[in-house]
């Protein structure tokens, strides 16, 4: 490219360019793992985050796969996400995939004009390694039209920096909410299902199943597997700049919109109350970061309990929780529970 042509690809990018932040995507250096560094034997039916933040494992098959955040990267980034073949499975039913997701909200992607004349170009860039040469698609799904678009890119041993630009769509807007819109998606095994057609590649098309993954290798092909991803960035215009990083810190609090924990070990938590009689005690808790909507609440782990049931875990809306027990004395005591260790905790999910 000359050097004229390098300058007009700047000035277009700085011009398409909204102020703010750039990337669309969070967590793509990897660095938030708030629910587990690694997870094994995923595979079955599986559609929800099991290690990086931000990122959802969806899979239908047979083979079995590692999941770990590891600490590997191309020059700047300390993390990755790797994924480890553990079972194969090479006879591919027709429903099978693997795909690796991130989710946008609406209101976050009003930018790209989506559905207007003045619709943008999306360029997609990302850091991938393999233990062999694959080819594997990446994918914009519009779930608020039921629109899509895929683009193949191939692996190599060594990592190897992509950037993939996605034409503009002047067909249907993303909805204006904090519901899913866009998903981000890495498409690494598929069965006729979807990949039995003809890969849509070329502009954003009506989705049809078969269109959305023809063409791309099989990860589950081999125990031998691995594959290697961080970097990732979703920006608009033609060309892809450089990662944009942000610090641990502020990536974790965007996460936590999402997915966060209380630990009452580690946070010192110590539920304690006094009743006549078989009563209910409640402890409210405010969270620091309000969360895409009011999030499902789990109990994590067997909690020390006097005179008294497991706590149980309830939200309220965005910005507040609430831990209870139900003392076991029919007449006045006291009762408590505390936390055991680290795996004693509380979690709170508003996953797109």
């Amino acid at each position: 490219m000359s050097k004229a042509a390098e300058l007009a690809k700047s000035g277009e990018t700085l011009t398409n360019q909204p102020s703010g932040r750039k990337n669309l995507v969070t967590n793509g250096a990897m660095q938030v793992a708030q629910r587990a560094t690694s997870a094994t034997g995923l595979g079955a039916n599986d559609s929800t985050a099991k290690t990086l933040d931000r990122w959802k494992f969806y899979s239908s098959s047979a083979g079995r796969l590692t999941m770990t955040q590891t600490a590997d990267g191309p020059s700047g980034f300390a993390n990755c996400m790797k994924l480890d073949c553990t079972t194969a499975d090479t006879s591919i039913a027709a429903g099978e995939y693997i795909i690796l997701q991130h989710c946008s909200e609406g209101q976050d992607l009003q930018q790209i004009k989506k559905g207007t004349s003045d619709a943008e170009l999306i360029t997609v860039s990302f850091y991938v390694k393999a233990n062999a040469v694959f080819n594997f698609g990446v994918e914009l799904f519009d779930n608020d039209n039921t629109r899509q678009i895929t683009k193949l890119f191939a692996t190599t041993t060594s990592w190897v920096k992509h950037s993939i630009t996605f034409p503009a769509d002047t067909t249907g807007a993303f909805d204006d909410d904090n519901a899913l819109s866009l998903g981000l998606n890495f498409w690494l095994h598929a069965g006729s299902t979807f990949a039995g057609g003809t890969l849509n590649s070329s502009s954003w098309a009506s989705s049809t199943n078969a269109n959305r993954a023809a063409g791309i290798s099989s990860f589950y092909s081999s125990t031998d597997n691995e594959f290697f991803l961080t970097g990732v960035q979703m920006e608009i215009g033609s060309q892809a700049t450089p990662f944009e990083h942000r610090s641990f810190g502020e990536e974790l609090l965007l996460c936590q919109r999402y997915y966060q924990t209380i630990n009452p070990h580690v946070n010192a938590i110590y539920a304690s109350g006094y009743q006549a009689n078989s009563e209910r005690v409640s402890q409210v808790h405010r969270l620091g970061v309000e969360m895409r909507a009011s999030p499902s609440c789990t109990v994590n782990g067997t909690f020390t309990v006097s005179n008294a049931s497991q706590p149980v875990f309830t939200s309220f809306n965005k910005n507040v929780v609430c831990t209870h027990f139900l003392q076991n004395s029919g007449s006045a005591a006291s009762g408590y529970y505390h936390a055991n260790g680290t795996d004693d905790f509380f979690s709170m999910d508003a996953e797109l």
